[in-house]
């Protein structure tokens, strides 16, 4: 998935009402700051160990970050081309990880490779 997606009109965070605010809460504490450092130093030699989940709204089509939003903010600092993820739809039905492929088209994109 590109990273570039991770921006509030495409790939949201649950739990912040923007990007903007999980960086500055992540930058303004400790505990945040030094697990988004220690990510940003290991990324770039042993990549993202842990891919990011994403959840879908069954409802409306939105894609949330539900798991990850340290990594993705430590992948958007490092200015990371892509990142691994998981995805499932977030509703009525019960949570499991998909193994279909990713409906790009939610995000006005063309299915990817």
């Amino acid at each position: 998935m590109p990273t570039a997606l991770l921006r509030d009109d495409a790939i949201r965070p649950t739990e912040y009402t923007r990007w903007a605010d999980a960086h500055k809460r992540f930058a303004r504490r400790e505990k945040d700051a030094s697990i988004v450092a220690g990510l940003c130093e290991s990324i770039p030699r042993q990549g993202l160990q842990t891919p990011i989940t994403l959840g879908i709204s069954d409802r409306w089509g939105d894609v949330y970050v539900t798991d990850g939003h340290h990594r993705a903010v430590a992948l958007m600092t490092l200015r990371a081309p892509r990142f691994p993820f998981h995805w499932y739809w977030i509703g009525d039905r019960s949570v499991r990880i998909e193994d279909t492929p990713f409906p790009y088209h939610l995000l006005g994109l063309e299915p990817q490779p």
